[in-house]
């Protein structure tokens, strides 16, 4: 049976770091619910602003959470294999009762 690679401790700091605001946790989570989700709908159902979300969405891209896929004009936005595992870890965090 095949080892399970461990990720190193930046790799991991990157991804925690990509998850350290409430505003790419709300995006994170809604992306998750909507996937394919466009940046402008993002902003819209977030009701935020058009700078401050890109600058989330590009954090969250930076961190690997999310890929963008390119639609004509539009840029569709869905998980990552590391993001799904975020937003299971944070769903079920929230859920657990804790601080």
């Amino acid at each position: 049976m095949a080892e399970k690679k461990v990720k190193s401790a930046k790799k991991l700091e990157r991804h925690f770091k990509g998850v350290a605001n409430h505003h790419r946790i709300e995006i994170l989570l809604l992306i998750a619910r909507r996937p394919e989700i466009a940046q402008e709908d993002i902003i819209e159902s977030l009701k935020g602003n058009q700078k401050t979300i890109s600058e989330h969405i590009r954090r969250l891209y930076h961190a690997g959470l999310i890929d963008k896929r390119y639609a004509g004009r539009q840029v569709q936005h869905t998980l990552t294999p590391y993001g799904q595992t975020f937003v299971k870890f944070i769903t079920a965090f929230a859920s657990s009762g804790t601080g």
